[in-house]
């Protein structure tokens, strides 16, 4: 695996399922906790210990513990930058950064400064890393219609040029996905794409309503599509991508396992995949190691790695040019790497 861990440092590469404020490093974290002193530990290895998981809601409470340390507009700034930074680090040269607007701005922070913070590093990270960033703007799911309704209010009023989705993140259980319906009906027709969480930690029922209802031409995460096979071959049938997590599925408890992850599966029944990250330092992991997990479930050689590369391009919504440069300069990697 070394030498094909080495590939994949070096692989360009594009993330499309990852959540902005939980892609805050321990360092970032670390800062702002000792910044605004309370819950969330300063000292790292109390920081580690902190950021184990008991099941999935108890990492929410986590998640929006950290949401609570992002208290100004040169906090989400700095946040946003350096995080960014870290992808660009990986070879990461394009990203659909899923961003939650709403949790920070009923915290205090005006929608106009918000915007204005995401798009200030967005430009700089672009000119001093060359990474590419376009957002998602996600509704928190435990927060409801309110949260639907800012949110959908937040994109169709503030909404930046590089604004190319609208998601729906959080909890599934107990927050059925049809009540959303509205929000992203709108969201659609101003053009942004649909891509909500599904499947996560409910059935294959919450995947069919993300479909159905929400218009969905993504999933986030869909572990549990391997459940329906009805599910599966409309998936497939369809091209309709899954954004797979292998990492994050184990910490949060969704799958037992990492050898018994349903990518295997997925794949196994054609489903388009991509590999992502989720919440990388908050499950310890990067997307440069979820290619490796990757590549051992599904027993992938160089070409195979660079062919999910391609796929995250392809699946992405970065403009016709962007992605045939992209492809391009994974193709050329390949042919200089071998």
């Amino acid at each position: 695996m070394s030498d094909l861990s080495g590939f994949i440092a070096g692989l360009p590469k594009a993330e499309l399922h990852v959540h902005h404020v939980g892609s805050a490093s321990p360092r970032i974290v670390a800062e702002l906790a000792a910044r605004y002193p309370g819950v969330v530990p300063i000292d790292p290895a109390e920081l580690a210990a902190y950021f184990t998981f008991s099941d999935f809601a108890h990492f929410i409470d986590v998640y929006l513990s950290v949401v609570d340390l992002i208290r100004d507009a040169e906090d989400v700034r700095m946040l946003t930058y350096e995080v960014a930074a870290d992808l660009a680090a990986q070879n990461v040269r394009y990203a659909e950064l899923t961003v939650t607007p709403y949790t920070s701005i009923i915290r205090g922070i005006p929608e106009q400064e918000f915007v204005a913070a995401i798009e200030d590093a967005r430009i700089s990270a672009e000119r001093d890393h060359g990474i590419r960033l376009r957002w998602i703007f996600d509704i928190p799911g435990e927060s409801g219609i309110p949260a639907a309704e800012g949110t959908l209010a937040i994109a169709l009023d503030h909404g930046p040029e590089a604004l190319v989705g609208f998601g729906l993140g959080g909890p599934e259980i107990g927050v059925p996905r049809p009540q959303f319906k509205p929000y992203f009906d709108r969201a659609i027709a101003a053009g942004l794409h649909s891509v909500p969480h599904a499947g996560e930690t409910t059935g294959p029922e919450t995947i069919w309503d993300a479909l159905n209802s929400l218009g969905a031409e993504r999933i986030g995460h869909g572990t549990s599509c391997v459940q329906d096979e009805r599910l599966l071959d409309h998936l497939a049938e369809q091209a309709i991508p899954v954004e797979v997590s292998p990492t994050s599925n184990v910490a949060t408890g969704v799958i037992a396992a990492i050898g018994e992850h349903p990518v295997t599966r997925m794949v196994e029944r054609g489903l388009v995949v991509t590999i992502n990250t989720d919440d990388p330092p908050m499950f310890n992991t990067t997307l440069n190691r979820e290619y490796e997990i990757a590549a051992d479930l599904l027993g992938l050689d160089r070409d195979g790695v660079a062919e999910l590369a391609r796929t995250a391009v392809r699946c992405s919504f970065l403009d016709p040019a962007g992605k045939n440069e992209l492809v391009a300069e994974i193709d050329a990697y390949l042919t200089t790497a071998s």
